[in-house]
């Protein structure tokens, strides 16, 4: 039994539902159309480049959560799931999730992406537990603010161990995989760091390193990698 840790990002699904989520925003007219689609994508463009201020980003994509009532904000999200994300999801990534789960492992998502778009994509792929940066939430509405630690570069790496404490859970035979590059941090934390469609920096970083290299993009589980070693593995 082991932990298997799953990035969600043009990982389990193929697309960024940060990006989309802002850009589902200005398709509905819910927010300044030049201003928000200007930000969003410079945003995800430092994020691929590994220069995002985690913090900007953060007060600048939660603030729609404090200007709607929670209510408004669960149906535009429902609409957001079956619109934009349920065609995003990826075949091959169900099938490695089952044979994790198939073989007795404890499978979570840890996403930079918070909790409140990522929680029903998570729970569609039968996932019990998700590690995500968390929108703080008083008195019934979102307040713009995020509580604790954000779930990104080495904030992915605190917030397991917090959870590895809580739950007793073990790095022990531990599998994680991931498309980027901000996620070295723990990918060198783990026993099996598998790069999944990986970006460029991660791809050379990965062959450089030896670690296996899958896509989940095609129509199957590429391989039984469980009984493959690391160079028959890549792609």
């Amino acid at each position: 039994m082991s932990l298997a840790i799953f990035d969600l990002d043009n990982t389990l699904i193929a697309n960024d539902s940060d990006y989309l989520w802002g850009q589902f925003l200005v398709d509905q007219g819910i927010v300044d159309k030049a201003y928000y689609e200007s930000a969003n994508a410079k945003f995800y463009d430092d994020y691929k480049q590994g220069t995002l201020d985690i913090i900007e980003f953060l007060n600048f994509s939660l603030q729609p959560l404090a200007d709607n009532p929670p209510e408004q904000l669960y149906r535009w999200r429902e609409k957001f799931i079956a619109d934009i994300i349920t065609p995003l999801l990826l075949k091959p990534a169900q099938q490695l999730i089952a044979k994790h789960k198939a073989r007795g492992d404890t499978v979570l998502v840890i996403t930079a992406t918070n909790r409140f778009v990522t929680e029903p994509i998570v729970n569609l792929y039968g996932i019990d537990t998700l590690l995500a940066t968390t929108p703080e939430f008083i008195n019934g509405r979102y307040t713009g603010k995020f509580n604790g630690v954000p779930c990104f570069q080495e904030g992915k790496v605190t917030l397991l161990q917090e959870w590895l404490e809580m739950t007793q859970e073990t790095m022990e035979n531990s599998w994680f995989y991931t498309d980027s590059h901000n996620d070295l941090p723990l990918l060198k934390r783990v026993d099996h760091p598998v790069a999944v469609d990986p970006d460029e920096t991660l791809a050379l970083f990965a062959a450089q390193a030896v670690w296996p290299i899958i896509s989940l993009r095609g129509d199957d589980c590429p391989i039984d990698h469980f009984k493959m070693t690391p160079m028959e593995l890549s792609v």
